[in-house]
């Protein structure tokens, strides 16, 4: 690291916490926005979780190539112009008119929010040094932090004022400003290529199929699964579980492959990535059925909603910064057993909530939830970027992000499957689309069992957490020979 670059830290800090802030927003107006788009259109549930399925498995999918490219043709390059594509995407789904057109933009809109996620966190660890690793990624969370916060309130006044549709367009002005910004006068500081020769190796296509068509599937296999015979659903997963085991098989035998396996030789390594999958399948459970209580159960508007909802990322802004500070300090494995643990009685809190709870006693379980996500977040990031050589930072960027928005995707799916199921089952076949007041109780028991199958298994992320290392004094970089 230049004596020049490191001084300009701040400035590229700043152009990668925009990027994180937009996303971040994007994904927490689109949640509490998604009973209105619902009704707009007349779709079931599974069907208006596309809108959100889509943005998420288009970036699971395609993170790990974005950050393959982010290593050979640069990581400023790839961030920038991810960041206008993620421009155009908002402004055509602001255009949008049917639900086929929404999911498709929301597609394209995708696209470039991986291409930032992949490489924002690399960035971040380029220019940065060891000592301050863990206390710029905890400024990244208060840049997600902000962003979730005034995501949904954001999205309440546009909802009330205008239709869900605005809430595309709040993004566009800024992610303009700095992508010009970026290109202009930020690029020439990042260095453009990594120009090591294995770099050049050829890319890993068929492990990009297999991984495409594996996560694609076992999306479909979770969101259409009523009217679908055992039989076909057997098929489907054992489909699911072919293209697992005959990736793992191509992977081992790749030169440079696109999930770089020999990584998880390191327990804390693979440790730290599954439980970041595990802590925001936790988080989106939570963040995709909550909006329906409050509006189903608890009868509040579009912006009481929104206030609601920011008690999630009201509480990371406040934890984030410290769990970062410590995390430079004391290692990850105590900030991050302790932050699932956290997140696990938060959830065990909410299965309490009834139709006469108060929108103050939710919004207090959510800031635990918040709370316990914070102190996984930051320290789970640095434990994995902290060690890892700088020519292997883009695909563990790439590698953390799949985790994370996979997690969002598993949460989503199972948000669905799982209260879907039950629902529908109590209530002789009925989709969460023909509610009326009778249904209540059904309603509050589907949201208590799938409350409390999560909370069980962020209990078993805490406990699998705390069996990663020490964390800072752990001995050699990973991927080392």
């Amino acid at each position: 690291m230049t004596p020049f670059l490191l001084s300009k830290r701040w400035s590229v800090f700043l152009m990668v916490a925009v990027g994180v802030f937009l996303s971040t927003m994007d994904s927490s107006m689109i949640n509490v926005a998604l009973p209105s788009i619902m009704r707009s259109f007349g779709t079931t549930l599974p069907q208006t979780e596309w809108v959100v399925l889509i943005y998420l498995l288009t970036i699971t999918i395609s993170l790990l190539f974005w950050g393959r490219m982010g290593d050979r043709v640069g990581k400023g390059s790839v961030y920038l112009i991810g960041m206008l594509v993620f421009t155009g995407g908002s402004l055509a789904c602001f255009l949008s008119t049917t639900l086929g057109q929404l999911v498709f933009f929301r597609f394209l809109q995708a696209l470039g929010a991986a291409m930032m996620m992949s490489t924002g966190p690399a960035i971040i660890k380029r220019v940065f040094p060891v000592g301050q690793l863990g206390m710029a990624l905890g400024l990244i969370g208060i840049a997600t932090s902000v962003g979730l916060m005034s995501g949904p309130v954001i999205s309440g006044f546009l909802i009330h004022a205008y239709s869900w549709r605005a809430i595309f367009l709040v993004t566009v002005p800024v992610s303009l400003m700095a992508f010009v910004y970026g290109w202009l006068f930020l690029l020439p500081l990042l260095p453009s290529r990594n120009n090591r020769k294995k770099r050049q190796a050829p890319f890993d296509w068929l492990g990009m199929s297999l991984w495409t068509g594996m996560i694609t599937l076992a999306v479909l296999l979770s969101t259409h699964h009523t009217g679908v015979s055992l039989r076909i659903l057997l098929v489907e997963g054992g489909l699911v579980f072919f293209f697992l085991l005959y990736f793992v098989k191509v992977e081992l035998k790749q030169q440079e492959p696109l999930f770089p396996l020999s990584l998880f030789r390191t327990r804390s390594y693979g440790i730290a990535i599954f439980c970041a999958a595990l802590s925001f399948t936790v988080l989106f459970v939570v963040l995709i059925l909550m909006p329906f209580y409050l509006d189903y159960i608890l009868g509040l508007s579009v912006k009481q909603i929104g206030f609601v909802m920011m008690a999630v990322p009201v509480s990371v802004f406040i934890v984030s910064p410290m769990s970062g500070y410590l995390y430079d300090r004391i290692g990850a494995r105590f900030l991050t057993t302790s932050g699932l643990g956290l997140s696990a009685c938060s959830l065990m809190l909410l299965c309490f909530l009834s139709v006469d709870s108060s929108a103050i006693a939710v919004a207090w379980r959510l800031m635990l939830l918040g709370a316990g996500q914070a102190l996984f977040l930051s320290p789970n990031s640095a434990s994995v970027l902290e060690k890892i050589r700088h020519d292997q930072t883009g695909v563990s960027s790439g590698m953390l992000a799949t985790a994370r928005n996979f997690g969002m995707l598993a949460g989503v799916s199972l948000a669905g499957l799982v209260f879907g199921l039950i629902f529908s089952h109590i209530s002789g076949g009925l989709d969460l689309k023909n509610f009326q007041q009778d249904q209540v109780p059904n309603f509050m028991y589907a949201l208590q069992v799938t409350l409390s199958l999560t909370a069980g298994l962020s209990i078993f992320g805490a406990f699998l957490s705390g069996l990663r290392g020490e964390g800072r004094a752990e001995g050699k970089e990973v991927g080392e020979g």
